[in-house]
């Protein structure tokens, strides 16, 4: 038996219509294993097609298995790699960036909102350059970042140009890219390549898959050999197509960019229905498919005694995320809980 829709994770939601049935049409007799199927090479055109440009493609089960080997192609294990504090390969993924590099370090950046600067990145990467420290080598940043801010056009061709500079990669972690492409109104290839984006992390699983994310290397000799480091990591499917078919009913008809932008408009939706509500603080302006609300501790037990679920360990509020098949509905139920709970704690009389 369902539940009541939650919006503590867009990971919480099912399988999208467009996926589901390319999966279903991708399980119809035998097909070559190991991604030689002709499923894998559409998925992997239709990239190519999305992105204007002749990229190699390879896909893997989860975003931590895709930011790390990714981040390892780029680095030797005395390198390092910049990133924010809040970068979600420094947060969330239990040092594997680190693991399957055999060692490149992360430095990182004290960040407003999530979000790397030109200047933040300099001063890290110039801060020292004797053979005792590890030496810079790659740039990554979490688009949207884990607050859900959008990093600009202006500002990713800024932090492109600075490594360029440098000599660093810029690599993009995008389990979340499809809306910051929603938010942006701007195509995949603007928002990665022509803005100076070597590698990009596309991520399927939060925008409507069970399971996939796409990484994309906009430099084919950066790729070299990734094939076998994604095998040596376990990322290789035997049965590609099963992972590769959901892209292609994704990307086909544009389902990935309408997934987002639902999740990003019942994000707004949820900022409209309690903007200004005393007692309330919407921490970080919504760009993509997350609201963070700060809230006294009463009012969020009270909002969990209601039924809600939801994080606070991220951004130091309650966190809310909209998926592809957020109900509005649910949305505005979630709001009109949100303003209860903070009036009943303002209404509370203060310790003696």
């Amino acid at each position: 038996m369902s539940e009541p829709q939650q919006f503590a994770s867009d990971n919480y939601s099912g399988i999208c219509p467009a996926a589901w049935q390319a999966m279903a049409e991708a399980n119809s007799g035998h097909a070559p294993a190991y991604g030689e199927d002709a499923w894998t090479e559409r998925a992997a055109d239709a990239f190519r097609t999305l992105f204007e440009t002749p990229c190699e493609v390879f896909f893997a089960f989860n975003g931590t298995a895709a930011n790390s080997l990714a981040l390892a192609a780029l680095c030797q294990s005395y390198h390092s790699v910049i990133c924010s504090d809040a970068a979600h390969v420094e947060t969330d993924e239990c040092g594997a960036p680190e693991f399957f590099s055999n060692g490149s370090k992360l430095l990182v950046a004290p960040a407003v909102g999530g979000k790397l600067t030109p200047q933040a990145i300099r001063a890290l990467a110039t801060n020292r350059r004797d053979i005792h420290f590890p030496k810079p080598r790659v740039v990554t940043i979490t688009q949207p970042t884990e607050t859900g801010q959008v990093y600009s056009l202006d500002e990713v061709r800024a932090i492109a140009a600075v490594c360029r500079e440098l000599g660093l990669h810029l690599h993009m972690d995008g389990a979340r890219f499809a809306h910051a492409c929603a938010h942006l109104g701007c195509s995949p290839a603007d928002l990665t390549w022509r803005a100076g984006v070597d590698v990009l992390c596309f991520g399927g699983t939060k925008n409507g898959m069970a399971a996939g994310e796409a990484i994309l290397f906009f430099d084919p000799r950066l790729a070299e050999d990734f094939d076998y480091r994604c095998k040596q990591a376990g990322q290789l499917a035997s049965k590609m197509r099963f992972l590769a078919a959901p892209w292609v009913g994704m990307l086909g008809n544009g389902t990935w960019l309408a997934n987002a932008a639902h999740g990003n408009a019942c994000a707004q939706r949820l900022a409209r229905g309690i903007a200004g509500t005393p007692g309330l603080e919407i921490m970080f302006p919504v760009e993509a498919n997350a609201v963070f609300v700060r809230l006294a501790e009463p009012a969020l037990a009270a909002l969990r005694r209601r039924g809600w679920r939801f994080y606070t360990f991220i951004g130091g509020g309650a966190r809310f995320m909209f998926a592809w098949d957020a109900d509005p509905l649910r949305a505005d139920e979630l709001a009109a809980d949100l303003r209860a709970v903070a009036g009943e704690a303002a209404a509370m009389p203060l310790p003696a």
